[in-house]
This record gives structure tokens, sequence and C-alpha cells, in this order.
């Protein structure tokens, strides 16, 4: 499983099917015997990658502006309408709905020709991805998968006390004294740790000696320092793929992403990008704009994930994130991709549809706590998934294409970074490999530590694995669990079994009503990594630099701490401590993880790397495209492009004012096409000159798109 340990959702273990070849009277009804109990594939859902050469036979039936209320029942490809006309009733519906915006770079990437074809469940999806898969017309065809929780859903997370909650705000004082005056702090060791701090009163010494040993000094993200140099940029937007995020939680709602093109609760699509509604991001389970975690089932996952990432700082309340900034310097801002709701099942198309979606709409960090079962997971406890890179690829083709997507075509070229940074949990089987995508070489794979820097007793590590966090581990704080009185609110003692885990931001139905409580699990470590990603494309943003994913990607996960030192000697825990207590003691050899865990994610150190001379190019004031008259006017905003460019005055030139002209107006510059052609300009501000062309066109849409 690939989400936190006991708490959180994960994708299945999916089962890889031998198919077999046969024609279209071959199509026969399943019979009870060969029908899987537990399906891993929608029944009666298969997708479809069309070749190229059969773009235009599909424009041509109009299929690419259909949804699913209104889905087409044929292709208009003689081959592939002979096999549906055999399914008898049956849609297609295109798998990513068009958006005027991104159609262009949505055709380039060949993601237009992916469909869904559903289908009765009288046949097999084998068979009729089979069939299928023979024709010349079809690139490939698989299961829509379906993408389950893999957890019991009568866990929930660990609430915070309310009688701790309930505290007076005041800012720490002295040797432990802190940046921020938020409430829980001081129980935050991920964010800043100060080794040992006895907040939960432990009635045995003994066990008070052992814990002191189990936080060390540093073994957090190293914010304070990297927080001198920023606090995060609201123009960095991070996607968490996740369950849905309560926007309404006091440490959140300003730090979410908002189109502005909708509102929220909309019945229309008022923007015009194929969702309706989408103001916090979109469900892609239940399709609509209506953001949730309030389902039985919903463990306030994507919410924890969230308050890692974004809660706003110093407001005197709650937690402390690594990017959420402060009212006056606000942070980077969380989209919600909502893939998990209750006990629906999710599945491919919904979780393309997400990825793809997060790229168009300016998320630049994809925070993924979800995965396949690493491929060396013991086979006793877990199904192993997929062993390799290419394995994955294949049988996961749409996967992978919405992914290459998002890594190429987020961010900007004239912004702090060109493509986009996935980050993955590497998983919790115990597995020497990470699970795949996080495991592909052009994501990022985060393993967990605890708080004295040794891996985290259930972590993945090696071959896939990229970087380390911090994550918890429950099993090895032990020390913690039921120590306390018995007349103890029960709700204090829950809290400190759970101490050495994470604490964050919490729905008030999974939290009882505190909104905060802890979670732990790679799942946890891995916004982690997705804060401090996000912290350091705000320097990016700060110092005008520029990069490719490539090279952010590298940055990432070589300014890390180095955790081999501290991977010595045993480690014991106890397995699965929260449900059976001190009855099943294990002990690990540390030595096994050196040189298999990557460093400790620091922020310092980023921040310091993006710095460096060598590091990054200057962004530069883009290329402009017009249409002709004001109505198609552009606007952009100088101060993006020159260091402390808000504090300066700007010179606009136009080489050929006969193909457009422009001025400064209000602080942007605004352009006016004028008639067709192509002209060069320069804009000015402190001596420093950025020269770049403007292109007039009878249509286009101001973003390239000609």
């Amino acid at each position: 499983m690939k989400m936190n340990k006991y708490l959180v959702s994960a994708l299945s273990v999916v089962a890889l099917f031998a198919f077999h070849a046969c024609s279209t009277e071959d199509l026969v009804e399943p019979s009870a015997s060969n029908t899987q109990s537990e399906p891993t594939e929608m029944s009666g859902e298969v997708i479809v990658k069309f070749d190229p050469a059969v773009s235009d036979l599909l424009d041509e039936r109009g299929l690419a502006q259909t949804r699913s209320n209104a889905a087409a029942t044929r292709s208009g490809i003689y081959s592939v309408d002979e096999v549906l006309d055999m399914l008898g009733e049956c849609q297609l519906e295109r798998v990513f709905p068009v958006d005027a915006l991104h159609e262009e770079q949505t055709r380039q990437a060949g993601l237009h020709l992916w469909y869904v074809v559903r289908f009765s469940d009288k046949y097999s999806v084998e068979e009729v991805v089979d069939r299928l898969s023979t024709l010349g017309e079809v690139q490939t065809a698989t299961p829509n998968r379906t993408i389950k929780r893999a957890y019991r859903t009568d866990r929930k997370p660990i609430p915070f006390p309310k009688e701790l909650l309930n505290a007076p705000a005041t800012r720490a004082e002295g040797e432990n004294g802190y940046v921020y005056n938020d409430q829980l702090l001081k129980w935050e060791w991920h964010m800043i740790n100060r080794g040992y701090q006895n907040h939960f009163t432990i009635d045995a010494e003994e066990d008070a000696e052992v814990a002191k040993a189990k936080f060390q000094v540093g073994a957090d993200v190293h914010c304070e320092k990297a927080w001198e140099r920023t606090t995060g940029d609201p123009s960095i937007i991070v996607a968490v793929l996740d369950e849905g995020i309560y926007f309404r939680h006091p440490d959140l709602q300003y730090n979410m992403w908002e189109n502005e093109g909708e509102t929220y609760g909309s019945h229309k699509d008022n923007d015009g990008n194929g969702y309706v509604g989408d103001y916090y991001g979109y469900d892609f389970i239940n399709n609509t704009g209506i953001i949730s975690c309030d389902k039985s089932a919903d463990t306030g996952h994507g919410t924890h994930v969230a308050g890692v990432i974004a809660a706003r700082n110093n407001n005197g309340i709650g937690i402390t994130s690594i990017a959420g900034g402060t009212e006056e310097n606000p942070g980077v801002k969380i989209m919600s991709c909502q893939i998990f709701s209750g006990d629906v099942s999710s599945n491919t198309v919904s979780l393309a549809r997400a990825i793809k979606y997060a790229a168009d709409n300016g998320a630049v960090i994809l925070q993924c706590s979800w995965g396949y079962t690493s491929g060396t997971a013991n086979g006793y406890e877990n199904t192993p998934g997929f062993a390799t890179q290419e394995e994955w690829e294949t049988n996961c083709p749409l996967e992978k294409a919405s992914l290459d997507y998002f890594v190429h075509n987020a961010g900007s070229p004239n912004g702090p970074i060109e493509g986009g940074i996935p980050v993955f949990a590497s998983g919790n089987e115990y597995a020497p490999s990470a699970g795949f995508p996080g495991a592909a070489d052009y994501c990022v794979s985060v393993n967990a530590i605890a708080a004295d820097y040794t891996i985290s007793t259930f972590s993945n590590y090696g071959p896939g694995s990229n970087i380390s966090a911090p994550g918890g581990d429950q099993d090895y704080y032990f020390d913690y669990v039921n120590v306390a009185n018995d007349n103890q609110n029960p709700a204090y003692t829950a809290a400190r079994g759970a101490v050495g885990c994470v604490l964050s931001t919490l729905p008030p139905q999974v939290s009882d009503q505190t909104e905060y409580g802890y979670m732990e699990g790679t799942s946890m470590a891995c916004p982690h990594v997705s804060g401090v990603a996000a912290l350091g494309l705000s320097y990016a943003v700060k110092l005008r630099k520029h990069f490719t994913a490539a090279e952010f990607r590298k940055l990432l996960v070589e300014s890390v701490t180095p955790i081999d030192d501290y991977q010595t000697g045993n480690k014991k825990y106890y397995h699965y401590v929260s449900d059976m207590g001190k009855n099943y003691p294990k002990i690990i050899q540390l030595s096994q993880y050196v040189g298999k865990t990557g460093g400790l994610v620091n922020a310092d150190k980023l921040l310091a790397a993006i710095e460096g001379e060598e590091a990054g190019t200057a962004v530069t004031f883009p290329n402009i495209y017009l249409g002709i008259g004001a109505e198609n006017a552009v606007k952009e905003d100088p101060a993006r492009y020159f260091v402390n460019g808000e504090s300066l005055s700007y010179t606009l030139k136009i080489d050929n004012t006969s193909v457009a002209t422009g001025e400064i107006k209000e602080g942007k510059a605004v352009f006016t096409g004028l008639k067709e052609g192509v002209t060069t300009a320069s804009i000015e501000a402190n001596g420093t000159v950025q020269k770049f062309n403007i292109t007039v066109r009878k249509t286009a849409n101001g973003n390239g798109w000609l």
C-alpha cells in the first residue's frame, strides 16, 4: 500500500491480465466460473488510444466535444464500429474534455486520441480489450482499472487533545523559542525538531529516557533559516491528488487555489475548461466541482496533506506549515484534485483527468500520496506490484501519458519552472524498492524517517526512491502507548501514542471537532517534500530565476541532509502496536538502509542552492501573441521578470507600431494588435533591457495558440 500506513487511502494492487486473441464472432458472455470475485478493472469499461491517422474521423463525428451526458455511440471508424455493433448498447467518451485554451498542447501530446468505451457487462473487459487491440486503428486498449482504498475505514486519525488545543496561544520563549506563534508548533517535530520535549507526561522514568533518544535535534525539514529567504509565494500552486480538502479550515481557507473564472457550486462551465463549477479544484470521482471530505469512509487525508504544505503561519492558531506564508506575506496555493471519496472507487480515467487538469490550471507540483505496491513487497502481507518502469508503463499507458503531460506541460518557459514535479510516496510495505509510478525516473519518490533520523520501520527504500522526509513511526514510539493513568482523558492518552507521528490539519468530523490530529506513513513524508519544493520555487520567483523540471528535481534531491551515519545498530519496534499492543516485537538492522534512502529533504540547503550563481537562468519578458482589435488586448505584469520588479518603473518600446501598440497602464504592459504581422519590442527598467517579439494574427487566444 502506498499511503498512510494505517489510516490513509491507497491504490489497490493491480493484477496483470493475460489477453487472448479472438474474432468479433468469438465475443461471449462470461460465465459465473470465470468472473473474478474482486475485479481490478471497471466492469464494462475499456480505455482506447486511437492511431493519429484516424484523428480527423473522430473529429468529424464530433467526438471531441462529447461528455458522458451526451456520449457518442459509434466512432465513424469501420473496424472499430464493427466491434461496437457487436457490443450493442455502448458509448464513447473522450477521456480529456475539450478546453479551448489548452487544446493545441493536448493534441500535440496526443491526449485527444484517448477514449473510454462503455458497454454492457454482458461482455468481459478482457475480451473487448483483446478484440480492440488487434485493430490497426487502435494503438492500445487497456482496462479502466479500479483504484480502491487499501485500509480499514474504521481507522481514523488520532485527534489532538481538546484540552491542549484550547490553551491560549503564546510565542515560545527562551532556548526553544520559535519564529511563529502557532499553537501547535512545539508538537511538530517534523517542522522544527528541538530534540525530546516532554509535552505529554510519561509516568515511567525509564520510558522517558528511551523516548529522549528517539528525538534528535535537526531531524526535520530545516525551514527556520529558509523562512528568512521566503515563506512562500501565491503564484506557486500545488495540486493535491487525494481525498477532498476541507477548504473551510481556518488554517487553510486563505491558501486554497481559486479558479477566478468559476463560481463555487455553479451548474455551468463558466470558464469553458470542460469542468463545471471547479472553483477550488474538482471531484473527479463524482464528476462535480463540489469538493467533499465528509463521507463516512473519508479519513481527512487530503486535508492533512494540505496542512503540511500550506497551512497559514503565525496566525496564533493551529499548526505551522512549510510554505503557507503569513497574512503579510501569503504563501503557496493548494488545488484540490479529489480522486478518493467515501466508499466509491476511483479509476484510471479519473486519475488521468486529475493530473492533466492540474497542469492546465497552473499547478507545478503534483502531491501524490498514492501508488502501486512495491514489486519487492513481502507476498505474505502484500501482493507485489510492478517490478520495472517498463512493466508499469506497458500496463498503465494512460497514467504514463498523463504524467508525461504534467512533467512537460506544467509551468511556463517564462516562469520559475518549465514542466512539473510529481512527488510520490515510496510505499509502506517494508520493501527494498519503491512502488510505481513514483519510482519512474521523472518522478520524486519519498521515503519516511522517524524523529531521530532513522528510516521509519514501515518505509520502502532502495531503487526507485530518491529522498527521505519526516513520516512518523508509531510502532517505534511504543513508549508513548498505553502508559498513561487510566483516569486520564482518553483523547489525551491517544495523542501521547501518536506524538512520534505527523501533526496537521483535519476536517472536524474525523478529528473530534478539534480540526487537528496525527497520521503517519510515507504518504505523510511525501507532502514535506512537496512543501519544500514549493518553498524553493517561491524563492525562484523572488530571485526571478527559471529552471527546467529536470534541473529543479536534481537540485531538490541533492540539496539534502545526509542520514546514512544514523543508520547504525538495531532498531526495535512493535509491529502493529496500535492494534495488538507490545505483543510482536521486531528488530531491524539499520545498516541495510545505508545508501538506499536518499538524504533528508532540507529547505535551507535547497534555497541556498537556488541562490547559487550557476543555478537556473534569469526569467525574461515573454513573447506576446495577439488577435486584432482592442477586444483581444493582452496584459502582462512586467514586475514578474525583473528582480524587485514591484518597485520599478518601466519603459515600453515597440519597433513597428503599425503592427501593434503598447503602453504601461496601472503597472501592467497592455498590448493591442492592429494588423497581421510580427514586430520586435523591448521593455526597460533600472537600466536593464529585455527584448521580445509581438505576433499578431486574425485569431489568437493570447496564449500562443494561433
